[in-house]
């Protein structure tokens, strides 16, 4: 399978490039990025492929099987059309456009045609899912709440994406770029829920940007409440969040407090624990695998352009209340 990288001067690109490497049965044959000196380092991990400016040439010219695309937000659904249009199969990653509109327009566009178009909601793979299912098989879900806070701004400086904390490029801070994996958790541990925002407190006061920098929403449907809260305040590395789960169930009350344990405690007070992996960047190497599995069987992704529009819709909502 002919792999290409779209925008690769993205921070994310290792998550999807690091696992591509470690695959035998796929190429990676082109890097593009408007910035043709940030992507010679990408071209260079991939063997020396070459690299390009604009990703259009790049396409025709090589004629991939498939993409995986990154960009700024503003730029997304342009791109997304156009490989929807060219009928090149594609992993975006989220939020993949800039605001609800484009979301669903690009979304309704991918299901006319039937184009697989993949999304990495990767916390879609995280074991806690499946441990709640598990244990509180027969039990309804009362209450949902993801705290996930991550490093401050100056991390997408030091990276040189200034354009994420932007509004006019990025459509959102932290809501919209981390917020949307957790809107989008709750409705699949929901059962596909729709959900309704209730209220929502969007701040920008620790940085004062055109961005929000901390967030919290509060939303109902399929019988619970559910809260999401993020924001660009913990000063730590990269990848490490000030992260905080909590799901009570009819007879369960499930917590993380970091990112590799779950308690577990019945109503009746017994506690138990499980190690699992709970934060995102432990789920793109499956992202990676399992999306490419499920183009050659003729499946569709874990996650599509509706579901994406679906959980930008929710923040969307929630920008409307703050």
């Amino acid at each position: 399978m002919r792999i290409v990288l779209i925008g690769v001067s993205h921070w994310h690109t290792p998550f999807f490039l690091d696992p591509l490497l470690e695959m035998k049965d796929v190429a990676i044959v082109g890097v593009s990025d408007v910035d043709v000196s940030r992507a010679a380092p990408a071209a260079a991990k991939a063997g020396g492929v070459k690299v390009f400016a604009d990703y259009r040439e790049m396409c025709a010219q090589l004629k991939p099987d498939f993409a995986f695309a990154l960009a700024r937000h503003c730029d997304m659904a342009e791109l997304a059309r156009f490989l929807i249009d060219s009928g090149i199969p594609f992993a975006m990653e989220k939020p993949c456009a800039i605001d609800a509109a484009e979301a669903w327009d690009i979304a309704r566009h991918a299901s006319a045609k039937g184009h697989f178009a993949a999304v990495p909601y990767v916390f879609r793979y995280c074991p806690i899912i499946d441990t709640v299912r598990e244990i509180a098989a027969d039990e309804a879900i009362h209450y949902l709440m993801f705290k996930f806070v991550g490093g401050m701004v100056d991390r997408y400086r030091q990276n040189k994406v200034e354009w994420v904390i932007d509004k006019k490029q990025s459509g959102g801070g932290p809501l919209l770029n981390l917020g949307v994996h957790f809107t989008d958790l709750c409705r699949v541990m929901l059962g596909g829920a729709d959900l309704n925002v209730t209220s929502a407190m969007i701040s920008n006061r620790a940085e004062g940007l055109s961005i929000e920098d901390h967030a919290v929403v509060l939303m109902q449907g399929g019988g619970a409440s559910c809260m999401v809260e993020t924001g660009y305040l913990y000063p730590a590395p990269n990848s490490v969040f000030d992260m905080h789960y909590s799901i009570r169930t009819e007879k369960h009350y499930f917590a993380a407090r970091d990112n590799a344990t779950l308690e577990i405690m019945t109503n009746d007070r017994k506690r138990s624990v499980r190690e699992m992996k709970l934060t995102n960047v432990f789920f793109y190497p499956e992202f990676v695998r399992d999306t490419l599995r499920r183009l050659r069987d003729g499946r569709p992704p874990i996650a599509d352009l509706t579901d994406n529009a679906r959980a930008v819709e929710l923040v969307e909502a929630a920008y409307r209340w703050g």
